[in-house]
């Protein structure tokens, strides 16, 4: 199994930091592979070192702009190069089983956001979670609460969208994970 790791290039807080090893390395032990962005910096760095660190299995993929920027972490057993962010995500998403998003910003919001889309879509049946540290991802949750209020959101979306704080929660969740039906369907002729 791998996971889809979805975060900052830059590095938040240490508590943030902290989290994000502690998360990487209990996958590792317990046998889960990661799928990131690729980079040696921020987050993403924090989180392939502890992997790789622990034993883990990390397959980086970065499109090749960020390569000649140097930003490609130097160390991964596997690091895909693509022509594009658009073909990153999409082989991110053809390696991964789940997918995660820890603290980040704003590419970290585009790429949890076009994972969870695609599930709703039915592009794939993947379940999709935060990892919620220190409440990073409470005012999200509040928005997406007022957009089922509003119509905007179907709430069994909301609802298979996984929180949790730690590897085990989300293992736990991986392993009851349930994929609501298409948002769209054809109608019956």
């Amino acid at each position: 199994m791998h996971v889809a790791v979805f975060t900052g290039s830059h590095d938040g807080p240490p508590s943030h930091r902290e989290a994000a090893a502690a998360f990487a390395r209990d996958l590792a032990k317990a046998g889960v592979g990661i799928v990131y962005g690729g980079g040696h910096v921020g987050m993403m760095g924090v989180v392939a070192d502890a992997a790789l660190a622990a034993g883990g299995d990390v397959v980086g993929v970065i499109p090749q702009h960020l390569v000649d920027d140097e930003l490609a972490h130097p160390g991964l057993p596997r690091l895909e190069v693509v022509g594009s962010m658009h073909e990153r995500k999409a082989l991110m998403a053809d390696l991964a089983d789940a997918f995660i998003a820890l603290p980040g910003a704003a590419g970290t919001l585009e790429e949890l956001f076009e994972a969870w889309t695609w599930g709703m879509l039915g592009l794939h049946a993947k379940p999709t979670a935060l990892l919620d540290v220190d409440g990073f991802w409470r005012p999200l949750l509040s928005q997406l609460r007022r957009m089922v209020d509003d119509g905007y959101l179907d709430g069994r979306r909301l609802d298979a969208l996984g929180v949790v704080t730690d590897a085990a929660e989300l293992l736990s969740f991986v392993d009851g994970y349930e994929h609501p039906p298409r948002k769209w369907t054809a109608p019956s002729r």
